[in-house]
């Protein structure tokens, strides 16, 4: 009897809806059933060809050979994964098998992995889709009883094809196009390179700023100062001579309070996570990469079925999983957030109305918890991390506004105003929680005291008993972190100069799925490094913005891109129509990169020729470490300089980098640390097997010098185990 296979997107996933199905034999590539049978791709199976297929001519990085515009894009199997597509075909052709379930990622790039693999082999069965947003059994089981016909998915379908076809014809022309011209390693993409152009921007501001000189003058009146504005409200006074004769003015004199205005205010708790703030988040507070993050948050969902559906742009659910919140919070109710999760339950809690919103869900909801409690205790430190921030974030939503009194006063003497402002809580609401707040719309204002303010009644009379004038400076913008370039990829139309195409910026560079792996490709082909969870352009970087086509670097563009790509996967604009002009586009880029007079000097060129065609190697700064890397495309040759490791330097307790190769292999630190890494490490594992009673001594010991009014669950553990240890041995 035919049976159905089922194409899941990685192994893991594979076995798991195996299992719930019911299929326990396993053989080379599949699991086998007495209905289905399950297989898997490893990632991608199947890719665009590259330009060599197309032709002999192509081998050869020529301008004769641009633009490259195939009538028809090629398909070709992934030599590394080559083995398992020979499996999936075999089973896609078979005549043991009589139709087909998609339950690949449930998204674009998801759908793409499936239809290629298909395509590829040459199938034509029928398909049905599992479409669910947690890989829970229940959520397995539901996606089973209720699958989509596969018809309804092949605009979503055709969207992701025309996003890998444009990205190949524009990025591959213009890469080719820019090596050929300058002769050196370049490349160019329509989201990579505006993201590029963003951060060449930010560190062009920094380089012409001037810092400016201005004074604050504060009146102080014993229990809380005030800060002086002019009649425009500005309180930067441009030179001491005028801040001192403002302070004379007012130095031991009455003020009287003019106006008092106590305003309440309620700030709702932040919404739910997305996969762009949850990253942004993850890089504040742990200084985990978009990628790192990504990755930690597939191994929870896919793994430990502890969160749901990660590559998310929603911040809110849909009114069918209200009903199951209540489960999902006594699933998630587990250590540190035991006691938060039984008082909604035991409360009665209902999740923020804010939260509750279908017409803000595309194809996946926030990232919420599963109803299947995890075992903590099989994660990673990474993945409780981030677990512990989705629970929090998802339980604030359950607690009321916060809620606080905002009172601002102005006092007034010899003509001149003073200002300060106060904030008097008067319910904690969600905040109590203690949770990480990037929504905060909490007003901030330079006036405000640091202590609470006594009772200001207008009219009354109150002495400064002296003053305080405070030099300053103008600050510059800062350099981005991956936690605010995510935020100005996501909302790029500040950067866009036109105001009038500002309203076509749409859903920003990338999708929320991508931006991590655009951050990565801007590591790996050097345009930028990290220093202090800081991001610097190298000189590579912005010599490339410098000769890029002008409109390769707007942000319009991908957003653009994004806006039709979303009508395709909605049935309201035809992909062959959208690639047209892509192609049209590809064909400019290149005339504009072949007639420009712009020039590209390599900076970082060393004395050391490469081992393998003798030019001389560039000394770049990775990701992870300094590397040699030849300067000629078709040589590729790569040596590692140093690597960052997570050990730490003994001396300043910084991350220690490892040099040489070998046994010849050290770690050093900018403090002048050298040690061999064969020593260093023997010495670390020696004191880890004796580390025991000394450490917690130790700790206890530092503990004491700087005692918390509360101390914290660690020490108290600590604490408890000495007392235990002393009571053994007496």
């Amino acid at each position: 009897m035919p049976k159905t296979l089922v194409l899941a997107e990685k192994p893991s996933v594979a076995r798991e809806i195996a299992r719930v199905i019911g299929a326990r034999k396993n053989s080379t590539g599949f699991i086998e059933g007495d209905k289905y049978i399950v297989t898997w791709a490893l990632g991608h199976l199947v890719s665009l060809a590259e330009p060599e297929k197309y032709g002999e001519e192509y081998k050869k990085w020529s301008f004769e050979t641009l633009p490259m515009l195939p009538e028809k894009m090629k398909l070709e199997v992934i030599k590394e994964t080559s083995k398992q597509f020979s499996s999936v075909k075999q089973l896609l052709l078979s005549n043991s098998v009589s139709d087909i379930i998609i339950a690949t990622d449930a998204g674009r790039e998801g759908e793409l992995v499936a239809r290629w693999i298909i395509e590829k082999a040459g199938c034509k069965k029928p398909i049905r889709r599992l479409w669910i947003s947690s890989q829970t059994d229940k959520a397995i089981r539901e996606g089973f009883a209720s699958l989509h016909d596969g018809s309804e998915y092949i605009p979503l379908c055709n969207a992701a094809k025309a996003r890998a076809e444009a990205d190949w014809l524009v990025g591959l022309n213009v890469t080719r196009a820019l090596t050929c011209r300058h002769n050196a390693q370049l490349s160019a993409g329509r989201v990579q390179t505006p993201t590029l152009a963003i951060i060449a921007e930010r560190e062009n501001e920094i380089k012409n700023f001037r810092p400016k000189d201005y004074f604050n003058l504060h009146a102080n009146f014993g229990s809380f100062r005030a800060i002086y504005r002019n009649s425009d409200g500005v309180s930067a006074i441009q030179d001491r001579i005028t801040a001192e004769k403002l302070a004379q003015k007012i130095s031991g004199k009455d003020f009287t309070v003019k106006d008092v205005k106590a305003t309440q205010k309620k700030i709702p708790a932040p919404m739910l996570y997305d996969l762009t703030e949850l990253q942004r988040d993850a890089n504040k507070l742990f200084k985990m990469s978009p990628k790192e993050t990504l990755s930690v948050m597939q191994r929870l969902y896919e793994n430990h079925k502890a969160l749901t559906y990660p590559r998310t742009d929603s911040r809110y659910i849909t009114d069918d999983i209200v009903p199951t919140l209540y489960d999902r919070v006594k699933a998630a109710s587990i250590g540190t957030l035991s006691e938060t999760g039984k008082d909604i339950i035991r409360s009665r809690k209902s999740i923020n109305k804010l939260c509750v919103n279908a017409s803000k869900v595309s194809d996946h909801h926030a990232i919420i918890p599963t109803e299947e409690t995890p075992d903590v205790y099989a994660m990673s430190n990474e993945e409780k991390k981030i677990y512990v921030l989705v629970v929090s974030r998802f339980f604030s939503c359950f607690y009321p506004d916060f809620i606080y009194k905002q009172i601002k006063a102005e006092l007034e003497c010899a003509g001149e105003s003073f200002f300060v402002s106060g904030k008097e809580i008067i319910d904690s609401g969600w905040k109590k929680l203690g949770i990480t707040d990037s929504d905060d719309e909490e007003e901030k204002d330079e006036a405000e005291s640091g202590s609470s303010l006594p009772p200001l009644a207008k009219g009354t009379k109150i002495k400064c008993i002296g003053y305080e004038i405070k030099p300053m400076k103008t600050s510059p913008p800062s350099r981005y972190t991956e936690a605010s370039l995510l935020s100005a990829m996501e909302n790029p139309s500040k950067f866009i100069k036109d105001r009038k195409m500002k309203e076509y910026i749409g859903g920003g560079l990338g999708t929320p799925a991508t931006r991590a792996d655009i951050i990565e490709k801007l590591y790996s082909a050097f345009y930028i490094e990290k220093k202090d969870n800081v991001i610097y352009p190298t000189s590579k970087g912005m010599q490339l913005i410098d000769i890029v086509p002008s409109e390769l670097k707007e942000p319009l563009l991908t957003a653009k891109w994004e806006m039709e790509l979303e009508k395709i996967a909605k049935g309201q604009m035809k992909k062959e129509n959208f690639l047209s002009g892509i192609r049209l586009y590809a064909s400019e880029l290149v005339k504009t990169v072949k007639s420009s007079q712009a020039t590209y000097k390599h900076d970082n060129m060393t004395r050391t020729p490469c081992p393998q065609c003798g030019k001389m190697l560039l000394k770049v700064t990775g990701k992870r470490g300094e590397m040699l890397i030849c300067q000629d495309r078709e040589c590729g040759y790569r040596e590692s300089l140093s690597v960052k490791t997570g050990a730490r330097c003994p001396n300043c307790h910084k991350a220690l980098e490892m040099r040489g190769h070998g046994d010849s292999k050290i770690l050093v630190c900018k403090c002048g640390f050298k040690q061999k890494a064969e020593v260093f490490f023997k010495a670390k594992d020696d004191a880890g097997a004796s580390a025991s009673k000394q450490f917690v001594r130790n700790f206890m010991q530092n503990q004491e010098k700087n005692v918390p009014k509360t101390e914290s669950p660690l020490a108290l553990a600590l604490k408890k185990a000495m007392e235990q240890n002393k009571s053994q041995n007496n």
